[in-house]
């Protein structure tokens, strides 16, 4: 039935993104609810509308001001992140369940929003060393940003127990069964 919201959450370098894109790929009754954020693109693979809709801060304060977003947040020091009203009911109208890959706080926010419509997934890792070696693989990350990762991670993580579903991360093929099983039991409610 669409109208539901399922919610993935999780410290940077989880996976969580990893298994909303295989759930999108195997799911057509899905739509990927795309975040509004303030932050600079990473690299040329990124697009405008399909990874984010990328605002100015200028235009991110207007949509608040103006009651557009569910949920936004400063997640780090001046990129903020958010999601639009307009794109939920974007994904609805298409007569989709929609499925979110946001920051922690922001998944708590729209569980407290969506109430039981949604089910929302803390995806976690075995550790926080398994954790910073995923970052450090990634080859994104500089030392520093690394460092402030980790230690958002390790605060995020004391979070999990407030989300419906915890997912642990250790294998991604069983993880992505997992996910699907969650998303095929959810659709039944």
């Amino acid at each position: 039935m669409p109208g539901k919201a399922l919610i993935f959450s999780a410290p940077s370098g989880s996976g969580k993104t990893t298994i909303v894109h295989h759930l999108l790929a195997h799911n057509s009754d899905l739509g990927f609810s795309i975040s509004a954020s303030t932050r600079d693109r990473r690299g040329r693979s990124e697009e405008n509308g399909k990874d984010y809709y990328f605002l100015t801060p200028d235009e991110f304060k207007k949509k608040i001001d103006n009651g557009e977003f569910i949920e936004w947040e400063e997640v780090y020091a001046g990129n903020y992140y958010g999601t639009l009203k307009s794109e939920i009911q974007r994904i609805w109208n298409e007569g989709r369940n929609v499925i979110f890959d946001v920051d922690v706080k922001g998944g708590i926010n729209l569980k407290k929003y969506f109430g039981p419509r949604a089910l929302s997934v803390f995806v976690s890792v075995p550790s926080l060393e398994v954790l910073e070696q995923r970052l450090h693989d990634r080859g994104t990350e500089s030392p520093d940003s690394l460092s402030r990762r980790i230690f958002k991670a390790r605060f995020e993580m004391s979070f999990q127990d407030q989300f419906d579903k915890i997912l642990v991360n250790e294998d991604l093929a069983t993880s992505l069964q997992e996910a699907q099983r969650l998303y095929d039991a959810f659709k039944l409610t």
